[in-house]
């Protein structure tokens, strides 16, 4: 649904005190003017814009090293919890890995510093533990990149840093032992047990982060929520744009950007082989619906979190939905046609249909139409919409005295699509005309 926004200004009570009246011409012609009365009612303000179903939250679970889909625990449609184990997957590579780091952490517990060759022989033993230190650090830093759950990410990153903060200061320690044998402060031996302790250090830090590399790849759900197969499909809605990943920011992170193949299914099945990055499958947490409605920038300081709302959806024509304003951006998003508009996020309540019916649940990525109640005026003065007339810039509204036509100046205040709030200029119970009112001229013969 992709309709322009609008302020819409709807009646929600009003109370007609007198019954309009139609006048006769002199000629007994009937006139197309129509007497009414200012009456005292409820009137709210609506801004209306175009929207989107959104889930609370959702994640893409991809595979963090290239190797082969070993276990896949759920299907599509399958409920979980945040923390259960989704996938396995079985990369010969981290394995490798880790294996690797176990025999260098073996040979740097036995020594690995030598003690002849002086300084330079030293020298040249440092610079090979830092390089292995540095493609150590390397290696698990893309490794914990490729890794969507967020907080499991997180975690194997800081712990890259803090091993690498750790490194660099038995490394520096090293530096200056070496720096003080040269200046013939220390021996060689204190040169020589430094370097080892760094070195001991970096093979175990090593082993650490292989083996978190390799226990990354029990895949956990980092949300929970409902299961979908595979990423997200290429081209799809933009309601879910700040919630799923789009393929140029999967494509960033090191996922493969293929185009499905017509007729296949592009869900990785088990046994599969994927590659660092492979979406395995999302998780959509739909315990709580919102909306993302774009308001206009002439509309958005009217409205306030908390405010009422209520949405209509393509999908289920007829039902209305309750919603609440939750927040709203204070940057701005540039609209296709150029403008500039402003996220509201709102809270989806339950919808029900004009016989009481209870309405379906929607998808995300439904597209709404949403009606937001941003000023309403109770117990007010209103008068119809059609009495209000521009006249030298200013609003008035034509008053029936001694059955001639006098324009009044009013001020307006919440104004609905079909009845205005008058502030000021006339009273409930005063008449007035409220169809033709633009055919009138002052002191006309009102019947």
């Amino acid at each position: 649904m992709s309709r322009p926004h609008r302020r819409a200004r709807t009646l929600l009570v009003a109370f007609v005190l007198l019954p309009p009246l139609t006048a006769a011409s002199c000629g007994d012609e009937p006139s197309r003017l129509t007497v009414g009365a200012a009456a005292m009612g409820t009137v709210a303000e609506i801004v209306e814009a175009s929207g989107s179903v959104t889930a609370r939250a959702a994640a893409t679970v991809t595979s963090p090293a290239e190797g082969t889909l070993a276990e896949l625990r759920f299907d599509a449609g399958d409920q979980v919890r945040k923390g259960q184990v989704v996938a396995v997957v079985d990369s010969p590579a981290a394995e490798r890995r880790l294996e690797q780091a176990a025999r260098a952490l073996d040979a740097a517990s036995s020594g690995g510093v030598p003690s002849t060759g002086g300084t330079a022989a030293f020298t040249a033993a440092q610079h090979r533990t830092d390089q292995r230190a540095d493609k150590a650090f390397t290696d698990a830093r893309k490794a914990a990149d490729k890794v969507t759950d967020a907080e499991l990410k997180t975690a194997l990153l800081a712990q890259v840093r803090a091993a690498q903060q750790q490194y660099e200061a038995a490394s520096d320690a090293a530096g200056a032992a070496l720096r003080s044998v040269q200046r013939g402060v220390a021996g060689l031996g204190q040169a020589v047990n430094a370097l080892g302790t760094a070195q001991r250090l970096q093979a175990q830090q090593a082993y650490d982060l292989a083996e978190a590399a390799v226990d990354a790849l029990t895949l956990r759900a980092p949300v929970s929520g409902v299961v979908q197969l595979g990423g997200t499909a290429a081209g799809g809605t933009s309601s879910l744009t700040d919630l799923l990943a789009d393929p140029a920011s999967a494509a960033a992170a090191g996922a493969p950007a293929q185009a499905p193949v017509a007729g296949v299914d592009p869900a990785v099945p088990q046994g599969a082989t994927v590659g660092a990055g492979t979406p395995i499958l999302t998780i959509v947490d739909t315990g709580k619906l919102g909306l993302a409605a774009e308001v206009d920038e002439t509309d958005v300081l009217l409205v306030r979190a908390g405010g009422k709302a209520t949405a209509e959806l393509d999908a289920a024509t007829g039902a209305t939905y309750e919603a609440s304003v939750r927040a709203v951006d204070l940057l701005p998003t540039t609209s296709a046609r150029g403008g500039v508009s402003y996220r509201v996020r709102l809270t989806l309540g339950k919808g029900r249909y004009a016989d009481g019916r209870p309405a379906p649940t929607p998808r995300p990525g439904m597209s709404a139409i949403v009606r937001l109640q941003v000023r309403q005026a109770d117990d007010a003065v209103t008068v119809p919409a059609s009495a209000v007339v521009s006249a030298d810039g200013r609003d008035t509204v034509w008053t029936v005295r001694g059955g001639k036509a006098e324009r009044v100046p009013v001020t307006l205040g919440v104004q609905g699509e079909d009845v205005v709030q008058v502030v000021s200029g006339i009273g409930a119970g005063q008449q007035i005309i409220v169809g033709g009112a633009d055919q009138v001229s002052p002191g006309q013969t009102v019947p």
